[in-house]
């Protein structure tokens, strides 16, 4: 059950990601993280009125609220990554970065997940390896710079990685995304004021508030899948969400899926029947 709500939750990450980024192409990402993030608070507020009703713990709103600075960060250097690369690399470099963080910090603590589990995350971890390996040019067919979005895409990764790990210490509850995205919220839009960078989000309102629902979705599958499974395993499942977000890419943008691509695509599928027939 765990293994397929970090199915779920990669699906709709990856899904929120694409619309993050088509949004942040023709808006500041001071514009696009803030109304993002008011509607990812909506829907965490609603998710946990269903799945967590009562008064929070203490604790998960302390995490809650560093997850939010994290998160905040991280989103906001992805989203700008993939508006100024090809979403087809950007998004498998941050997947593979975030991923490798709480293997570390499972194994740390003592997880040992089962043979043929830990080879299933080896193979996850080689399918975004391999597709974040994919084409060097872009649509158009001119060379792509090889730092392009590089650096946002290595920021975003480790913020997400963290963001995984502080997820995994608080109780599961739904409260700790309300505090997160409050935190990010209120940071992002506060100083996008204050600089005089916020500006009106209509031009992308629509791509930007599904960014937000998509995301805050994924997030709570995280959680539910962190209920059933051991942290390396959610977050490196959950971290196969390029997947869609390459899909979309080639859908709407064109961008090419080449050879090296699908095999990665093949990898990432072996590495999840593994791992959910050794969970």
């Amino acid at each position: 059950m765990g293994v397929l709500f970090a199915i779920a939750s990669a699906a709709l990450y990856g899904t929120g990601d694409f619309f993050g980024g088509m949004a942040a192409k023709r808006l500041s990402i001071w514009v696009v993280v803030p109304v993002s993030g008011l509607f990812g608070l909506l829907t965490a507020c609603a998710a946990t009125a269903v799945l967590s009703p009562g008064v929070p713990l203490r604790s998960d709103l302390e995490l809650g609220a560093l997850a939010g600075i994290v998160g905040g960060g991280a989103i906001a250097c992805l989203y700008r990554g993939l508006a100024i690369a090809r979403m087809s690399v950007v998004a498998p470099i941050t997947a593979v970065v975030a991923a490798v963080v709480p293997v570390v910090y499972g194994i740390a603590i003592g997880e040992r997940p089962a043979l043929g589990a830990f080879i299933g995350i080896v193979l996850a971890l080689v399918a975004v390896a391999v597709v974040s390996a994919s084409a060097q040019e872009d649509v158009s067919g001119k060379p792509e710079p090889a730092s392009a979005g590089l650096a946002l895409a290595l920021a975003a990764g480790l913020g997400f990685g963290l963001l995984y790990v502080i997820l995994a210490r608080t109780s599961h509850a739904m409260w700790p995304l309300v505090a997160a995205r409050t935190t990010s919220t209120l940071a992002v839009g506060t100083l996008a004021i204050v600089t005089r960078r916020f500006g009106s989000p209509r031009p992308a309102l629509g791509s930007t508030a599904m960014s937000g629902v998509f995301d805050m979705f994924g997030n709570v599958l995280y959680l539910l899948a962190l209920r059933h499974t051991l942290v390396a395993i959610a977050a490196v499942v959950t971290s196969l969400y390029p997947a869609s977000t390459v899909l979309l890419a080639r859908l709407v943008l064109r961008e090419r899926l080449t050879s090296v691509q699908w095999m990665g695509v093949a990898c990432a599928g072996a590495g999840i029947v593994l791992i959910g027939v050794s969970s």
